[in-house]
């Protein structure tokens, strides 16, 4: 049994081996991450070029894998038979910042577990919320990883989920405990900035501030806020489901063989107050 340990920020991210060294208390770890920095690449899976892994060494000297591929493609590579076994566990980070709410979409780290969880074995996505500083200290994060690891391998998910993970910095007696949260809501502050070559040419970076988010009871963001480590469930299936009986009339009342559809004009939508559902709201047409 091992555990397959991988990341987004690189094989020599300090968070990696962090968390390489508080596993291998639990069990043989094997180490295969991208060779430079895929961070906020989602779930990127390379299909069009060749993949190369060689082995590297981290910062102690302990030996690792390193891949010119995404976070993705260091898991799919590990189940498509780049070692003779498959691993018993996936655990993803430690991220150096947070991966709250909408950031599960956009974070390598969390592709990588959901990745291990498109195939299977149990996945765990770590993160510390300390802002990309230099200076973050991966000792508490390291340690809670090991026991939610410990559990996991005790007590396996339910099939197509994933546990995402998120550990406030701070020190680790002022951690009041742990939450089981749903995602939150991001703010996100993105701007576009405009430069010039020199060539004359424009290019851009997308930048801002730093990411907020609503600070609501029973979400990531909110356990953070009050020092609590969030765990969050995810699951692969993203359907609306309960969006699905509200659009079974489309079935029957937009006519797709037409150039001009909806083929009904009486009906028309509009969405509630959260701006979440769509509801009729014209009568039904005879016989509809």
């Amino acid at each position: 049994m091992y555990i397959l340990i991988t990341n987004d920020d690189g094989v020599d991210a300090p968070g990696l081996l962090a968390l390489k060294n508080a596993l291998q208390s639990l069990a043989k770890t094997i180490v295969v991450a991208p060779n430079r920095n895929w961070s906020a690449a989602g779930h990127t899976k390379t299909l069009y070029k060749p993949l190369r892994v060689d082995s590297t060494l981290l910062r102690d000297g302990s030996p690792a894998y390193a891949t010119d591929g995404a976070p993705t493609d260091c898991v799919a590579l590990v189940m498509l038979g780049l070692f003779s076994e498959k691993p018993a566990l996936v655990v993803s980070g430690i991220n150096p910042a947070g991966n709250l709410a909408h950031d599960v979409t956009y974070s390598g780290t969390v592709a990588a577990a959901m990745e291990g969880a498109i195939n299977h074995i149990p996945s765990l996505a770590v993160s510390l919320d300390a802002g990309n500083r230099a200076d973050a200290d991966f000792s508490a994060a390291g340690e809670i990883a090991l026991q939610l690891a410990r559990r996991i391998l005790a007590t396996p998910l339910p099939r197509d989920t994933f546990l995402n993970i998120n550990i406030p910095a701070i020190p680790r007696d002022q951690i009041r405990g742990l939450r089981i949260t749903r995602l939150g809501t991001r703010i996100y502050r993105d701007a576009l900035v405009e430069r010039m070559d020199p060539s004359g040419k424009k290019y851009y970076w997308i930048g801002g501030d730093t990411p907020t988010g609503l600070v609501e009871e029973g979400t990531d963001i909110g356990a953070l806020a009050h020092n609590f480590v969030s765990i969050t469930p995810i699951h692969l299936d993203l359907t609306s489901h309960a969006l699905i009986d509200q659009l079974k009339v489309w079935e029957n009342n937009l006519d797709l063989s037409s150039p001009f559809f909806p083929a009904n004009p009486s009906l028309s939508q509009r969405r509630d107050s959260n701006g979440s559902e769509l509801v009729e709201t014209s009568q039904k047409l005879s016989g509809g």
